[in-house]
């Protein structure tokens, strides 16, 4: 399942505040700059069984690269991934995070500089700023705090007894980050997916820049860059919420299976 987690309720609980905009911003090589999964992993196991924590977070690593490889697509690697936490406290793991987190911000090359400046210029301009990523909670939920978003859409593990199961209810890969960045869309009937803005560094962020007026790359991926030349191609064209939502779905506002209400949940 999707964590849709207001990380300001606290702050911002008015009952009347609207966002100017939303921000759909990926997390691992375009906000941070390292794929946080796999830091986070090595960090709690060597943290908790030393030397023989660095073999298994090899081992693991090097069969989930393997897979990779051999052309498994992203959205089941993602799932492998969290088998290996099957068995685990999620408390365990939640305290962990903070704890890798700590220590990695201390790093000043942690957060990608550029990526932070125009999150925080958006945040200055009344945009919500919203993570999304393949990563899960424990590791996402400090940095959210840390640079002030205000959701985090992300793979959640199942948990039973307090401990996770090791399956993956939904991943936010690929096809998972348009259902998710729809489902939120469709939260704030107020703010036109137009005037929105997405972050991305990889063609699997494809379906989640398709969901927003103004799509941007962070590095330098050919692929992204080839796509950002196509939708800029279309830029001086407008078209309406319910258009761009059902574009990004793959099918035209004026079908027989639009009901004019945008970004319903994928079924």
């Amino acid at each position: 399942m999707t964590v849709m987690a207001d990380m300001d309720a606290e702050v911002s609980a008015d009952g009347g505040h609207r966002p100017a905009y939303l921000v759909f911003c990926d997390v691992d090589e375009t906000l941070i700059d390292c794929k946080s999964m796999f830091e986070f992993l090595r960090f709690q196991l060597v943290r908790r069984y030393g030397d023989a924590g660095e073999e298994r977070y090899r081992s693991i690593h090097g069969d989930i690269r393997q897979r990779a490889a051999s052309g498994m697509p992203r959205e089941v690697v993602n799932r492998l991934y969290y088998r290996s936490y099957a068995g685990e406290s999620a408390a365990e793991m939640t305290a962990l995070g903070r704890e890798w987190f700590s220590l990695a911000v201390a790093d000043p090359g942690f957060f990608v500089a550029s990526t932070v400046a125009e999150l925080d210029r958006h945040r200055a301009a009344g945009a919500e700023v919203v993570l999304v990523s393949g990563s899960f909670p424990p590791c996402l939920e400090p940095i959210a705090a840390h640079i002030g978003a205000r959701h985090v859409l992300c793979t959640t593990p199942d948990v039973a007894d307090g401990r996770y199961t090791g399956e993956v209810p939904e991943s936010v890969i690929g096809e998972g980050k348009r259902a998710a960045v729809l489902r939120l869309l469709a939260e704030h009937p107020g703010v036109n997916p137009l005037d929105c803005y997405a972050y991305g560094d990889h063609p699997s962020d494809f379906p989640m820049l398709d969901c927003v007026g103004h799509p941007r790359a962070v590095g330098d991926d050919p692929a992204v860059r080839g796509y950002l030349g196509r939708r800029a191609e279309g830029a001086g064209t407008a078209v309406s919420g319910c258009a761009l939502a059902c574009w990004s779905m793959g099918r035209d506002e004026h079908s027989a299976d639009c009901s004019g209400q945008c970004a319903l949940p994928l079924g």
